[in-house]
């Protein structure tokens, strides 16, 4: 085999292979684009730059005197874009969480990392490569341990007669450090049901599962629902 296709096949195999990690973490995570999906696009993406680096593909089908104009951008926006619609369609709207935003990103940077292993430029990939995997997994580690705010969008329905005071269910809250914040009212099936709807807020990740084990020994709750907000 020539040398340049030598080349080329290990280019391809390190966006290969590159792909084929970020993908198993996101499996690892049950996402829907995973091992395979993350593999086919660092190949793919490497393949497409395979023309760059391999000038003789073309060869023959140009007159001699014919400025050949370089193509790298041009594919490159292409891949790019072609992978954002792609990238589009792992996320997704449940009830006022989106989700799969971070895959759609993993998409992005495994397109990117086989486009710098497709133009032979390793060191750069290997290094895309490793940023991508820490930050998929270090960086989880962190934003577990590191302070935040944690939301939800919460409704409370009381009986009527024994509807708590605003400042009543604030003081409820507030026993398990949980604010409500952008509060409104509604009274509801004929006046029999007077119902709270806002935004909660924490920062401990434990608060909710307190707050809603208390809500059940509430008298005059009729229901509840507390929808967490992803981050």
């Amino acid at each position: 085999m020539a040398p340049e296709m030598l080349q080329i096949a290990f280019n391809l195999g390190c966006a290969w292979l590159a792909g084929s990690l970020i993908g198993l973490e996101r499996s690892f995570h049950g996402r829907a684009a995973g091992f395979r999906t993350h593999a086919l696009v660092g190949l793919a993406s490497a393949a497409v730059m395979a023309i760059v680096v391999q000038p003789n593909i073309a060869h023959g089908l140009f007159a001699t005197r014919v400025i050949k104009l370089d193509p790298t951008p041009q594919l490159v926006q292409g891949v790019m874009t072609g992978v954002g619609f792609l990238g589009a369609g792992v996320i997704f709207k449940e009830g006022v969480s989106v989700q799969g935003l971070t895959t759609a990103a993993c998409i992005w940077c495994t397109a990117a990392i086989g486009l710098l292993f497709g133009l032979g430029l390793v060191l750069p990939g290997l290094l895309a490569t490793s940023a991508v995997l820490v930050t998929l997994i270090m960086f989880r580690w962190i934003e577990a341990w590191a302070p935040g705010q944690i939301f939800a969008r919460a409704v409370f329905c009381f009986n009527a007669a024994v509807a708590p005071s605003q400042a009543g269910l604030l003081d409820l809250l507030g026993d398990h450090d949980v604010d409500l914040a952008d509060l409104s009212y509604r009274l509801t099936s004929g006046g029999e049901v007077f119902q709270y709807s806002g935004m909660l807020r924490t920062h401990r990740r434990a608060s909710f599962e307190a707050l809603a084990q208390r809500l059940r020994t509430i008298p005059g709750l009729i229901e509840y629902d507390m929808e967490r907000l992803s981050k």
